[in-house]
């Protein structure tokens, strides 16, 4: 009973101090989708089991994961497809049901997680979420990336950023990739890379190879 009690103890203060959900939370897989954090994606719900996910979370803090199929992966024989280990948790902000019970939803990304699956009695699969713990960039190398992520992002954009100076290498990196023209190769791998600086020169590299012919 003690060590119960212990356990319930360490996974409250884990929840708190990582900001994670304490509980499994519903995954929703669809192949080539990320959320990234701070991100807001809509999202276009028509499968009755993840109708039946929308209804579930609408009564609660509304969390979920965004997973990301694997390339080439397809539920067979009622196998699911594997996804990628790192994924995007987020919230619905906003929900629409149509008339013929498919939802319109709005999704704040929150963080990225590393996913533990587990046993689900609902139609939709559960996950588990584990800290992503990422590697920040060394103080002295934080200016020039940081002028090398905003610099590549403007150029693919109408306007300057309106973010402020002290905005990081990480959030500067993931505005940078979402810019780029689709391609699951760089996307997964710069999503999953856990060390900050590897990751924006790796979008900085594919920013530069595929120059925009026109700002978006």
């Amino acid at each position: 009973m003690r060590a119960q009690v212990a356990a319930r103890r360490h996974a409250i203060l884990r929840a708190v101090i990582t900001n994670l959900p304490q509980e499994p939370v519903p995954m929703f897989p669809l192949p080539g989708a990320f959320l990234f954090p701070h991100q807001a994606l809509p999202l276009h719900v028509f499968e009755p089991r993840y109708r039946q996910l929308v209804e579930d979370l609408l009564d609660g803090p509304g969390r979920f994961v965004l997973a990301t199929i694997l390339p080439g992966e397809v539920e067979v024989a009622g196998v699911p497809p594997a996804v990628l280990p790192v994924a995007g948790l987020g919230e619905i902000l906003r929900h629409e049901k149509l008339p013929d019970g498919r939802y319109l939803i709005w999704m704040l990304g929150r963080r990225r997680v590393q996913l533990e699956e587990v046993p689900s009695t609902k139609p939709y699969r559960l996950v588990r979420c584990h800290s992503f713990v990422e590697c920040d960039v060394a103080a002295d190398r934080v200016p020039g990336l940081t002028a090398e992520l905003r610099a590549a992002t403007t150029a693919r954009l109408r306007h300057p950023l309106p973010l402020p100076a002290e905005t990081p290498p990480s959030l500067l990196c993931d505005l940078l990739l979402q810019t780029l023209p689709p391609n699951p190769d760089v996307l997964a791998q710069a999503f999953g890379e856990p060390r900050i600086e590897a990751r924006a020169r790796l979008v900085l590299g594919a920013a530069a190879r595929t120059p925009p012919p026109d700002p978006v």
